[in-house]
């Protein structure tokens, strides 16, 4: 996930956005296009795809020729490939800026070298951590849910999913507490563009020189803490002891931190909004909640599902291959598109439909598949089960009460806005 911050995810429009799908020459057809992202006007798109050219080869884009591998099936057989499709260099559509050369961290390397900087970070959102972490991510729900205003208009995002989510990382990195909103600029910085910045309008040289500034402090945290064990376990102690990581150079470093700072923040805060928006579209389903909160958990995968946090991620061909009877030369970038994988009514019966009590609920691909399946995804599931479990126990209802503003990017799949308002039992 730590490639966004050195590869444009948003591109200028292309006037694919509200067009029907079926009305451009299948040819012309680029998903990359962020315009479709933000004005939710994608899915036409991929659904042609599915059915018509699954494995679709765009010869022109702001990222180069590319290959769109967008059925579920597909993607588990570029998942269970490593070695024919890397992910090595970058994991996202783009390709990293000559300028910038920060390390993607350890999701985009491949064999041992992936696995050991995996098994070093694993025991922090392993079972046995999360179990300590449990009271304290219940703790700070709480006192979340109860400072907000009932029967009032207010921003879910910042005040629920962004909150929740960078308290977390605070405490999975042991970072000051009363600083975590940095940890969300950084993270902000990491994934904006510096072909189109939306709302925060950062320039390229203020985007690096934020994350420059990430890795200072990041760097006072290592010295701090190399050579010494904690009682509790943290990111930071963790990498700066571990036999596989402790020699980081500073951008490996910084790679690494931008890796685990938007994989924690981004994906899981992108949920805990969608499935408040999922709820709203689909009351049925909320009734069903409001009936059995027994559904909790199983609703938060289908909330995870139905979001789909990062909508792609990128692999490259090492050697001349087929996929579906398309021929993949070597060096080709070959694109999975979780978003429309978990769309694929040929795995996923019903797919378009946000069911609470969903069958074989955790066959999605939200966090991918094999030896880059998402480490931290015990820990995004206890986030979002804590939340609606203590959300149930206040109110009737989250209503959505206004437009969602997504954000523009084909990979990080989420909101900027979305105006709430609480009515209590």
């Amino acid at each position: 996930m730590s490639q966004a911050q050195v590869v444009p995810t948003d591109t200028p429009s292309k006037g694919q956005a509200g067009v029907d799908p079926y009305s451009i020459p299948l040819e012309k057809i680029d998903v990359s296009d962020s315009e479709l992202f933000e004005t939710y006007t994608h899915w036409g798109y991929f659904e042609r795809l599915r059915k018509e050219d699954p494995v679709h080869y765009c010869a022109e884009s702001d990222f180069g020729p590319y290959w769109s591998v967008t059925r579920f099936n597909d993607i588990l057989t570029v998942e269970k490939d490593p070695e024919t499709y890397s992910s090595a260099g970058s994991i996202v559509i783009g390709d990293p800026l000559p300028d910038f050369s920060l390390s993607p961290g350890f999701i985009a390397m491949d064999g041992p070298r992936h696995l050991s900087h995996r098994r070093t970070v694993r025991p922090v959102v392993g079972p046995r951590n999360l179990k300590r972490l449990e009271p304290i991510i219940r703790e700070r729900v709480i006192g979340i849910l109860d400072s907000l205003p009932v029967g009032e208009t207010f921003e879910w995002v910042d005040a629920v999913s962004i909150e929740l989510t960078t308290a977390m990382l605070a405490t999975l990195f042991d970072f000051p507490y009363e600083e975590r909103r940095r940890l969300t600029h950084w993270s902000d910085m990491a994934t904006s563009s510096p072909a189109l910045v939306g709302a925060t309008g950062t320039t390229e040289e203020e985007r690096q020189a934020a994350l420059r500034e990430c890795l200072a402090v990041f760097q006072g945290l290592w010295e701090e803490r190399v050579g010494k064990q904690s009682d509790t376990l943290d990111l930071i102690t963790s990498l700066a002891n571990g036999e596989a990581t402790q020699d980081l150079s500073p951008m490996d470093y910084l790679g690494t931190l931008v890796l685990l700072i938007v994989g924690g923040n981004d994906t899981t805060r992108n949920s805990i909004s969608g499935g408040v928006l999922a709820l709203n579209e689909f009351p049925a389903e909320y009734d069903k909640l409001r009936n059995d909160v027994g559904l909790i958990p199983n609703m938060v995968c289908e909330m995870i599902r139905w979001q789909t946090p990062l909508a792609h991620m990128r692999r490259t061909a090492t050697r001349d291959t087929e996929l579906a009877g398309k021929s993949i030369r070597k060096g080709d970038k070959v694109v999975m598109w979780y978003v429309s994988a978990n769309r694929d009514e040929s795995v996923i019966p019903r797919a378009n439909e946000f069911l609470t009590d969903r069958d074989n609920v955790r066959e999605h691909l939200s966090f991918g598949w094999g030896v880059h399946f998402c480490v931290g995804s015990q820990l995004a599931e206890m986030q979002l089960r804590i939340l609606w479990e203590e959300i149930m126990a206040r109110y009737s209802m989250v209503e959505v009460v206004g437009e969602p503003v997504r954000v523009r990017s084909n990979f990080v799949k989420g909101f900027h806005q979305l105006p709430v308002r609480l009515h209590p039992l």
